[in-house]
Order: C-alpha cells, then sequence, then structure tokens
C-alpha cells in the first residue's frame, strides 16, 4: 500500500511540491542566517516525492535552531504551512483522498518548524 500511495502521491503533486521546496531553499541560501532552513528545506523536498513510509522524529535542537526556527515560521514558513495545510483540508473532502490528507498535515508540522526534525522509516 505505501508503494502504491507514493507513486499516486508523485503523480498527483509529489513532484511539484518537492520542485517548489528546492526553490524555496534555494532562496533561503541568499542570507547566512537562512543558509540551516534551506538545508533542512533540502531534505524535505527528498521527503515529500516518497512520505509514505516515512515519519517525522524530533532531534537536538540547541539556540540558534530554536531562533532561527522562529524567524523563518514568521517570515515565510507559515504561508508554506498553510498551503500544505490547506491542500490537506481539500483532500479530506473525499474519503479516498484522506490518507493524502495525513501526509499533507504531517508535512505542514514539519515545514512551520523545520530546524531540530529528522526524518525516520515508520
Amino acid at each position: 500500500m505505501k508503494t502504491f500511495g507514493n507513486i499516486l502521491w508523485f503523480i498527483f503533486g509529489g513532484l511539484e511540491w518537492a520542485i517548489a521546496l528546492v526553490l524555496e531553499a534555494l532562496c533561503c541560501f541568499v542570507s547566512l542566517i537562512g543558509i540551516p532552513v534551506g538545508i533542512q528545506l533540502f531534505k524535505m523536498a527528498g521527503f515529500v516525492i516518497w512520505p509514505f513510509g516515512k515519519q517525522v522524529q524530533e532531534v537536538n535542537i540547541n539556540g540558534f535552531k530554536k531562533f532561527c526556527n522562529v524567524l523563518w515560521a514568521i517570515t515565510g514558513g507559515w504561508i508554506s504551512a498553510a498551503l500544505f495545510g490547506l491542500c490537506g483540508i481539500i483532500f479530506f473532502v473525499t474519503i479516498i483522498g484522506i490518507p493524502f490528507g495525513k501526509q499533507y498535515f504531517k508535512l505542514a508540522k514539519f515545514i512551520i518548524l523545520p530546524l531540530g526534525k529528522g526524518f525516520v522509516k515508520a
């Protein structure tokens, strides 16, 4: 089921979201303080292509990462998280879309505060 879900995800939005996240990560590399967020967005671009069967796990976070998370959430993270959340709500309209909506909510929770989180197989 994970493989089938990942294939459908890739066809119906995963590739587009990955491209958008790569472009967003490249924009973060403009400033020194945005580099850690850009690196996490690159990781998320790889995750967003095949999200089924993976979970977001909290890892060690320090004060600088907390500061960058807050700065990211205020400047651009809330927009990305809102878009992922909106897609999740749209997918919850149909029974078939509920697993995809859950993945969008998982991604929205990651992207609002990306630093200090990693991906593991479920």
